[in-house]
């Protein structure tokens, strides 16, 4: 395949796929700026791996949310000390970016309440609910994360749980 054949199916996959691009960013990243560029790293790590893909080997969007997942998890871990109190938790606005605006989420309290303790969660923790929101299978979320399926249900099973007492108790309170 010509350079510019690669370039093209390159630029086709990803127009087709960027709602994944966008709501990986919209979970990591804080606003409207460090979203798009968060995108745009994705974007170029993408880009870089992209004459190795081999479909064989895993689906597309599996190869995709696995680099997004990466990239957006190392550079939460990069920015950590220097974001030190000024990280944003996800709120309801972030989800209409990530729902590409259409208006198809509530503006809810409880739902925002739940994305803003998603938002809070550990950034591992934060793509393991991620894609597990996505309706993705444990295989492939194991597949992205790079553990196992078993290690993939356990933590499940803490983060919801832990979200659980936390809406919980944001409903008893009022907050």
């Amino acid at each position: 395949m010509t350079d510019r054949a690669l370039q093209q199916r390159f630029e086709i996959l990803l127009h087709e796929h960027r709602r994944l691009l966008f709501k990986v960013a919209a979970v990591y990243a804080r606003d409207a700026d460090e979203r798009q560029d968060l995108v745009q790293e994705i974007s170029v790590q993408l880009w870089r791996a992209f004459a190795g893909y081999d479909e064989r080997r895993a689906r597309l969007s599996t190869w995709i949310y696995r680099i997004a997942l990466n990239v957006a998890i190392s550079q939460v871990r990069r920015e950590r000390s220097s974001l030190a109190g000024r990280i944003e938790p996800l709120q309801a606005h972030h989800l209409e970016t990530v729902a590409g605006g259409a208006g198809i989420v509530e503006h809810d309290e409880r739902l925002t309440a739940l994305y803003a303790f998603i938002g809070e969660l550990e950034p591992l923790n934060r793509a393991l609910i991620l894609l597990y929101l996505e309706d993705r299978p444990y295989g492939e979320i194991a597949e992205v994360l790079g553990i196992s399926e078993t290690n993939v249900a356990t933590k499940l099973g803490r983060i919801k749980q832990t979200l659980r007492g936390r809406m919980t108790a944001a409903a008893t309170t009022g907050a």
